[in-house]
């Protein structure tokens, strides 16, 4: 019980000492940390240097004041970012949406698949279904083979899953694929998640050229033929680049496969 209570009262000064970091208007001194937060300056020096190896705090320069680490900032700059790019993607997924009569999607790279953020409902009694909310994995979606193709996601150490017969799962097969993904810039899944869906993405880039979403029209395979696909590919290049200049990349469409 002792020890149980020791280990409750390092996770609570832990994160008083993180709470006070993430409040502070300016970087804040470890000896300015103790004294606020009444911890002897041994114990605050532990503790730091905790939260400094899981990258919650990091020390400002060579004064070694705290500031909130890369972890801390990955999380705020990623809400800040989804919520960026959904505001500003409407208008494009209103225009695909109008102009396929197909499911429309938003999705961005999460650390256990791909996340759908936003959605336009196909027009057809028969479409794609709701896909915000859900997480899929990478290598059998179109979205998931856009943030794969471009870095923002790694092949699994693990075995591929095989959820059809027409699921890729052989690694270098998969890699192949990408270098396609990569040189033109677009996706197709067919049948891969599941038989009888087709899917095709595009890259959007933020300001700096990263890709930090994928555009993509889904629907039944029934409509989505190979010349149908054909037909949409340049139309949804053309509007994830539109997205993509939207989002501060005046550049799109230069970049180098």
């Amino acid at each position: 019980m002792e020890q149980q209570f020791q280990k409750a009262t390092a996770v609570d000064r832990g994160a008083d000492l993180l709470v006070r970091v993430l409040e502070s208007e300016q970087p804040v001194a470890l000896a300015e940390l103790a004294s606020a937060s009444g911890i002897p300056k041994s114990t605050v020096s532990r503790l730091v240097s905790a939260l400094e190896r899981r990258g919650l705090v990091e020390q400002d320069g060579e004064r070694g004041r705290l500031r909130p680490g890369p972890a801390i900032l990955r999380v705020a700059e990623r809400g800040m970012l989804e919520r960026s790019v959904v505001e500003l993607a409407g208008a494009s997924l209103d225009a695909l949406a109008q102009l396929t009569g197909e499911t429309i999607n938003l999705a961005v790279a999460a650390r256990h698949g791909v996340e759908h953020i936003a959605q336009v409902d196909s027009s057809h009694f028969l479409g794609a279904g709701q896909w915000v909310g859900r997480s899929v994995e990478y290598h059998c979606t179109a979205v998931g083979k856009v943030f794969m193709a471009f870095g923002r996601a790694t092949m699994p150490a693990r075995p591929l899953t095989q959820l059809t017969a027409y699921t890729i799962t052989d690694p270098l097969q998969l890699r192949a694929e990408l270098d396609v993904v990569r040189r033109e810039e677009f996706a197709t899944a067919i049948d891969e998640l599941e038989e009888g869906l087709a899917a095709i993405a595009a890259p959007v880039r933020g300001a700096g050229g990263e890709v930090i979403a994928a555009l993509s029209i889904s629907g039944p395979t029934i409509r989505m033929t190979p010349a149908r696909i054909l037909e949409l590919q340049p139309v949804l290049i053309d509007e994830a680049r539109t997205l993509s200049r939207r989002l501060g990349n005046p550049k799109e469409g230069e970049h180098a496969a």
